[in-house]
């Protein structure tokens, strides 16, 4: 049987020490050994049944309930004052057999894999390398679980694939302590698995694509998710080159997204007539604090098919300094220890470390290129998500106002990512530019701007310049913001409360919400919510 220990606490944290936060209790659940209970499917039901019993006995004693997974997210959307589940401990991954498939299903049972919701990006990726299937796109490292990554919508810088829940197909939700509280979600437009594979997992089907678009991105609020169908791909090569390029160049890039007719050219990366390759990965680096006429950018290409006739990239991957923002500035900060304002007087006149083009072109798997996050100390990350069209424009605006209002211990970066299917992903426009600061978490002084009012000052400047932008749930901001997801999402923030409040109870609605939900207003009941909103409906359904 599955166990869960109870540890009682008085503050939780997350990783990059954003808290602490108050909490009551501590669960961290185990599964059953593999020796007293070998089938894999009665071990996954088996957690399930537990995880119901947990959900009871947190109903009976009035208390909220919210899983975490590796403790990334930098906001409270994570937290939860009277009870927390960990669940890295679950992380079983179910075989899918052609004969699980749906009859209509246009999915190949090849690239399909099921993983619980503990499961690591990095142990993903290595249960996929053995079946030579890749992930198709991922966020900076590959530490977070599955589960937070697409509650949170977790995105790397492929502008044509999307965010990690972007190739999710079916979602296993456990929303309250009854067995029919075990439920199997997917697209009835595009069905993934037949009702058997779901008996196994002891679940009710529904099949109706705005259900699974507002679940997909559920904030940890939409019930316990138990696990997660994946579509794959064959395993590929990214070869990454990191080089500084004419700043007009890269703004230019940065608002059209035009490389083809661009003067944007690597040598190794063009077609038979000498024009450039599309890029499967743009990042650019930028230093708010330095008026530098280059600007660092961060290009990868995808080659199929996939062979291993190339050098082992985890010598040149540790090196590089180009791999992830909060890194590099911490490598920067290294030279300038004294103290935050000493580091930030001389972040004014830093600019950005140069590239070593042979150190900086390197070749491997995406698991091998987005490998572990080099850095777990203490910090902070804002995210903003805009229009690619908007992008100079709002960059423009952030980074004038850390100047005149900061300085604070960070650097900009903007990275690029395909519209989501998500009710409420934050890559929503047609490509979202994702305009990030990260860096050292600092406090407010008489001469220093607080993270807190740097957060608000944020969403008053984008507000007041009419720029439409959506910030990465996970990321530090104001989000207490008087009527902030109404400006951002509109009509889509009721339509995702809406098929929330349809599928919970009112009393798991309740259990399952937190502070964040409650200052974000997403906790709110809309009044008259149409009916049937959650009936599975047939795949030819409009």
């Amino acid at each position: 049987m599955a166990t869960t220990q109870t540890h009682i606490r008085t503050q939780w944290d997350t990783l990059h020490r954003n808290g602490p936060f108050p909490i009551k209790q501590h669960l961290v659940t185990r599964l059953e050994s593999n020796a007293l209970m070998p089938s894999k499917f009665d071990r996954y039901n088996d957690a399930a049944t537990e995880i119901r019993r947990l959900i009871s006995d947190s109903q009976l004693q009035q208390h909220g309930f919210r899983p975490f997974g590796s403790r990334w997210s930098m906001s409270s959307i994570a937290h939860q004052k009277d009870r927390v589940h960990q669940n890295n401990l679950m992380h079983l991954d179910l075989p899918i057999l052609p004969a699980d498939l749906h009859a209509q299903t246009g999915y190949k049972a090849e690239n399909l894999f099921f993983f619980q919701c503990g499961n690591t990006v990095r142990e993903i990726s290595q249960v996929l390398e053995a079946h030579g299937k890749s992930l198709k796109a991922s966020g900076a490292s590959n530490g977070q679980t599955i589960a937070g990554c697409i509650s949170t919508g977790v995105h790397g810088s492929a502008w044509q694939e999307g965010a990690v829940q972007d190739y999710i197909v079916g979602l296993n939700l456990i929303i309250g302590p009854k067995p029919e509280d075990v439920v199997y979600l997917e697209r009835h437009n595009k069905p993934a698995l037949s009702d058997a594979f779901a008996a196994k997992i002891q679940a009710r089907v529904i099949r109706n694509d705005n259900l699974f678009h507002a679940a997909l991105v559920g904030l940890g609020s939409f019930g316990f998710i138990h696990g997660v169908v994946i579509e794959a791909e064959d395993r590929f090569l990214l070869h990454r080159y990191v080089r500084k390029i004419d700043k007009t160049m890269a703004e230019q890039l940065a608002v059209t997204m035009d490389f083809i007719n661009s003067q944007f050219k690597i040598t190794e990366e063009i077609d038979a007539q000498g024009n450039p390759l599309l890029p499967y990965h743009f990042k650019i680096f930028i230093n708010p604090y330095t008026n530098d006429n280059q600007y660092v950018v961060e290009a990868m290409y995808k080659k199929t098919p996939y062979h291993t006739n190339y050098p082992d990239p985890l010598a040149g991957i540790e090196k590089s300094l180009y791999r992830d923002l909060i890194y590099l500035l911490i490598k920067i900060s290294e030279k300038f220890p004294n103290s935050i304002p000493w580091f930030i007087k001389r972040l004014e006149k830093e600019i950005l470390p140069e590239v070593d083009p042979a150190e900086e072109k390197i070749i491997g798997t995406l698991y091998e290129i987005f490998w572990d996050a080099p850095y777990q100390g203490p910090a902070f990350a804002c995210s903003v998500g805009v229009d690619h069209k908007d992008s100079i424009k709002a960059l423009n605006l952030l980074t004038k106002m850390t100047r005149e209002e900061g300085p604070v211990p960070g650097i900009f970066a903007m990275r690029f990512v395909r519209q989501s299917t998500a009710t409420l992903a934050f890559t929503r426009f047609p490509i979202t530019c994702v305009i990030e600061i990260d860096g050292i978490i600092w406090k407010g002084t008489n001469n220093l701007i607080s993270l807190e009012s740097y957060g608000r000052r944020m969403v008053e400047v984008l507000k007041n310049n009419q720029i439409k932008f959506t910030s990465h749930w996970g990321k530090n901001l104001a989000w207490d913001f008087p009527g902030l997801i109404p400006y951002m999402y509109g009509d889509k923030a009721k339509q995702w409360k809406n098929y929330r409040n349809s599928l919970l109870s009112d009393e798991m609605a309740k259990l399952f919400s937190n502070d964040f939900l409650d200052i974000t207003g997403l906790s709110l009941k809309e009044a008259n919510i149409p009916p049937n909103l959650i009936v599975s409906l047939p795949s030819d359904s409009p």
